[in-house]
């Protein structure tokens, strides 16, 4: 597959166009104005930086297609569809062998659009959930079986914000009884305001998007002094080197991100995980997936810390085979 017919499939289907007719027909009425995201560059690069085999993309997520996998109704945001098609293509295209599906929040806590792509990955994929206190155990386990080793939490305003506490401490719970782990996603610079309760959640959690770091503050920040404070002196405490685009102050090719990248794989390099984020939802600066690959070795030089970066800590935290 081309990237040309990668493209069509991003586009042509009109994944938030299709489901916004679905409301309407639906329920007869106009729904509420949802903002749209951009769609990812179509023609990823190939990488100058081969990746290892096995090497494991650990943030990444599907998006449709709408006729089989339909958005959340009170979704944050409209996603040009980008289905399972694309999304192999664009993995093809950098040598990415093994990937993690997090199920974003346009689709809820439906998340068949991860359990259907790990299903037809031969074991290359695991997920990583939206579940709710509501689920019952049965629910949890089947997800269990269809491959899911986590669930997500986004603690941000524009994805919904904090929600309740107590049904988040009553989930997280249930999950860790099963083996999973939790992910996180913060508000910029609230780490520390959020590490009392990380510290005691029973079981591993990731902080996704190297905490939301901004590049613009230095490494002096005290937002990421806490960061790496957490991620040193809590084994429970792993780090997902994504977002550097998110991260910059400087745009392409966000060099202004690397030190803090480096940083955080330096400081334990044990416990840190690479992905793309493709297909790079609500990023004000769209980055080349080629272009994401080809920074790699800019903050992890040691080939035996990209090898635990890329194969090694992704294969024992989502226990790949």
């Amino acid at each position: 597959m081309n990237r040309r017919e990668c493209l069509s499939m991003l586009v042509g289907a009109g994944g938030a166009a299709v489901f916004a007719r679905g409301v309407r027909a639906q329920s007869g009425e106009a729904p509420k104005a949802i903002p749209t995201i951009d769609p990812p560059d179509p023609n990823p690069k190939v990488p100058n930086f081969k990746l290892p085999p096995k090497s494991c993309d650990t943030h990444t997520h599907i998006f449709g297609p709408a006729s089989r996998y339909p958005f959340a109704a009170n979704r944050p945001y409209n996603a040009p569809e980008a289905p399972l098609e694309a999304f192999r293509a664009v993995h093809q295209w950098i040598g990415v062998e093994r990937c993690v599906i997090v199920n974003a929040t346009v689709h809820g806590t439906d998340n068949r659009v991860v359990t259907d792509a790990i299903a037809q990955s031969g074991g290359a994929y695991k997920g990583i959930a939206n579940v709710s206190d509501e689920m019952s155990d049965k629910d949890l386990d089947a997800l269990d079986k269809g491959g899911i080793r986590g669930c997500r939490f986004a603690f941000l305003k524009r994805l919904g914000g904090v929600g309740d506490m107590n049904k988040f401490n009553r989930i997280v719970h249930r999950v860790a009884e099963i083996g999973w782990h939790v992910d996180v996603y913060f508000e910029p610079g609230t780490v520390a305001e959020f590490a009392p309760i990380l510290r005691a959640l029973p079981t591993a959690y990731v902080i996704d998007h190297m905490g939301t770091v901004q590049a613009a503050k230095g490494l002096d920040d005290p937002a990421f002094k806490a960061l790496l404070d957490l991620q040193a002196s809590d084994e429970k405490c792993w780090i997902k080197i994504t977002g550097l685009e998110r991260a910059s102050a400087g745009g392409k090719p966000f060099h202004d991100s690397l030190p803090f990248a480096k940083r955080l794989v330096d400081n334990a390099s044990d416990r840190v995980l690479w992905g793309t984020d493709w297909p790079h939802p609500n990023v004000k600066v769209m980055p080349n997936d080629g272009e994401i690959v080809d920074l790699i070795p800019l903050y992890a030089p040691d080939p035996a810390i990209r090898q635990k970066l890329l194969v090694d800590n992704p294969a024992r935290l989502f226990k790949f085979t």
